[in-house]
Parts: structure tokens; C-alpha cells; sequence
């Protein structure tokens, strides 16, 4: 890997002066292409044909970093600059600057003007705005983009490499492609979907959920609402979470390729205690030598309650069920005396021990254990 990184980086170079020096033709992009090859990078359309010409908008999903440069290898295509400074770093990259730093707004009327004139590229945009991995499913559209135009064509990227992930989230570009150049070869497969006219009366938003269900059904994920900003708080929990494989949490899978955690380890039997405290919280009727002896085998919180909750695991009537008081926190116990007595810690419920036969009761019980927990909460 480290061979190929050095030795592809001094072609890199060749390649990017010959992409500046040629002009935007069908004979650059082949040259283009064919150098790319040489540094890893594979790209496959299904049908060219299936391209229209006269569509001046494609909407993309979001894979790498890197996939505006894909796309224009395959045809002309422009992608504007949304976020980061304007400069030598942003051209490089083959984004398009539009000078416009103001709202949303204007960015969208900025757009509209340069679509407008039939001698410019069409626009490449990715309504996810963020890159996923595009295993699971896809964010949710943002509206802007099904604004510009009526027409628009999706273009459904599939991207593929050996060893090593294909995106990796808060992972700048930088080390997205020091990363493509280090292993054997990514492959990335653009198919092209029709075109998608908008309804009569037709909002921006519900176009966009109308291409956003299309392309999901295209690459077989499913069509989520989660929007990048979920994403970037999703990504700040996680940074301010407390370490993964603290004591009490699961070990890490064999083969994953990641270390432990660097901290130093509990004794057994204090971990077992605090893990089977946890345990018991959310299962209040199972007797605790029954939850110790199970977490010695699986160590891990979760697997436990999984055993515990589906029947893998069997033990008795717990004596202690519906009698043991719910502990509160310091803090809580305090703003619970100080507040008149009046408001009761609601009971904790025993769980089940099956799943119930029918789901409108499942559902049900769901719904209570939920709405206890809400009004706890607020209490």
C-alpha cells in the first residue's frame, strides 16, 4: 500500500497538470479516465445512452468526497462550492465558485441564472449535502436543489473498494484520497436514471422525496429522514461520549480490527457487579446470580438483556419483584422532596416475559412503558 501511495502520488500530479492543460472535451475525459485507472480508480457506467443531454440538473447521492470528480470524467458536469473557502483548494477539487456568500436563496437564484444559459455544463448536486457510506440508506433530500429546474435526471453512484471502508465519517478529503491511493483499487458505478419531470403544482419538497424514494429503490437501500445536520449531532454524541469499551460495555468483535480501550481494566467481579447494577435497572424482576452468572459468559450489557428478554436464558419467580423501590439519583431525590411529596416515582412495571401475541397489545404495552417514562421524566 505504502508503495502504491508514493508511487501514485508523482502520477497524480501528471494527471491533475494534464487535466488543467487540455481542454473540456470528449478527448480529456478519456485521457483522464485512462490515467485515473492507473491510480485505482475504476469508473463503470450502465447505459450512456440512458443520459439526456437536455436535462441541465443531476441529482447524485452522496458516497465519497470525490464523486463530482467521477461523474465529470464521465461528462461535463459543474458542481458548486457550498461549503469551505474559496480559493486554489476549492479549484483544484473541480468545484465551481460562485462568489456567493450570502443565504440559501441566493445560491438558488445564483443557479437558476447560471442553468439558465444552454452554453454552461449542467449542474451536479447531491441533496444529501453530506457523504454517507451508502450501505444503509439515503438522508433525506434537502428542497434547494428540485428548485432549480423542473426536470432533473438521478444518477445512482455505487462505490466499492477491497479492505478498507469507503467513506468514513468527519474524515477529511485529504485523507479520503491518501486512503484511495493506498489500496489496489476502487470501483465506482454510475448508472443513470431517467429523467424525473415535476408533477403539475407540484412543491420542492415533495419532488424531493418523489427522486429520493426513486433513487433508493435504484440502489436497494432504504429512504430515511434523517438530514445531515442529524448526522453532524449524531457525530458531536459521539465524540462526547464516553470511551466504547468502558467496564460494562460490550468487548470489542473478534476480528474488528480495533484495540481495546487504553484505560486500565477493573477486576472481574467489580465489572460483572457494575454490569449486572445496569442489568437490573431495566430488568427489575430477574434475580441478580441469574444475570451475574450470564453476563460471566457473554460480558457484554446488552447481550444479556437480549437473553434475559427473549427466553435463551431461564430462572425462577424473583421474590424481590414489585418490592424493591426505584432508586433515584442524589440530585433527583432531592428536587423529588422538595417538591410538596405530590408527585409520585411511577412504578416500575415488570417486564414481560414473552412478547405478547398479538401486536395491537405489544404495541400497547409499548406505549405505556413509553408514556411512564415520559412523564417521569418531566417530573
Amino acid at each position: 500500500g505504502l508503495c502504491l501511495l508514493v508511487l501514485r502520488l508523482f502520477i497524480g500530479v501528471h494527471v491533475f497538470l494534464v487535466s488543467c492543460a487540455l481542454p473540456d472535451s470528449v478527448l480529456r475525459r478519456f485521457i483522464v479516465r485512462a490515467m485515473c485507472s492507473v491510480l485505482g480508480l475504476v469508473v463503470r457506467q450502465s447505459d450512456p445512452r440512458a443520459r439526456d443531454a437536455s436535462v441541465r440538473v443531476y441529482i447524485a447521492n452522496h458516497v465519497t468526497q470525490f464523486d463530482h470528480n467521477v461523474v465529470s470524467l464521465l461528462t461535463s458536469c459543474s458542481t458548486p462550492a457550498l461549503s469551505g473557502a474559496p480559493g486554489f483548494i476549492c479549484w483544484s477539487r473541480g468545484f465551481m465558485e460562485l462568489g456567493v456568500a450570502g443565504s440559501r436563496v441566493e445560491l438558488v437564484d445564483s443557479l437558476k441564472a447560471y442553468s439558465s444559459d444552454g452554453a454552461t455544463p449542467p449542474l451536479l448536486l447531491f441533496p444529501e449535502e453530506v457523504p454517507t457510506n451508502g450501505r444503509a440508506g439515503l438522508l433525506r433530500f434537502s428542497s434547494w436543489p428540485f428548485s432549480i429546474r423542473d426536470v432533473v435526471q438521478p444518477v445512482a453512484l455505487h462505490v466499492r473498494r477491497p479492505l478498507m471502508a469507503v467513506s468514513v465519517a468527519d474524515s477529511s478529503w485529504l485523507a479520503e484520497l491518501l486512503w484511495t491511493l493506498f489500496v489496489p483499487f476502487t470501483v465506482y458505478q454510475v448508472r443513470w436514471v431517467p429523467p424525473v419531470p415535476r408533477r403539475a403544482e407540484e412543491p420542492s419538497e415533495d419532488f424531493a422525496l418523489r427522486v429520493q424514494e426513486l433513487l433508493a429503490v435504484e440502489l436497494g437501500v432504504v429512504s430515511t429522514r434523517l438530514t445531515a445536520a442529524d448526522r453532524a449531532e449524531h457525530m458531536k454524541r459521539l465524540r462526547h461520549a464516553p470511551p466504547r469499551f468502558a467496564p460494562g460495555g460490550c468487548p470489542p468483535a473478534p476480528g474488528s480490527g480495533r484495540p481495546p480501550a487504553a484505560q486500565p481494566r477493573a477486576p472481574a467481579d467489580v465489572r460483572i457487579a457494575a454490569m449486572a447494577q445496569r442489568v437490573k435497572e431495566v430488568l427489575p424482576h430477574v434475580p441478580l446470580d441469574v444475570i451475574r452468572a450470564d453476563l460471566a459468559q457473554t460480558n457484554c450489557v446488552d447481550t444479556t438483556i437480549a437473553n434475559l428478554l427473549e427466553g435463551r436464558v431461564s430462572f425462577p419467580e424473583s421474590q424481590e419483584t414489585g418490592s424493591e423501590p426505584l432508586v433515584l439519583p442524589t440530585s433527583q431525590a432531592g428536587a423529588a422532596a422538595g417538591s410538596q411529596g405530590s408527585m409520585a416515582v411511577p412504578s416500575s412495571k415488570p417486564a414481560p416475559k414473552q412478547f405478547a401475541k398479538s401486536p395491537v397489545e405489544r404495541h400497547l404495552s409499548l406505549q405505556e412503558r413509553k408514556r411512564a417514562l415520559y412523564d417521569y421524566a418531566r417530573r
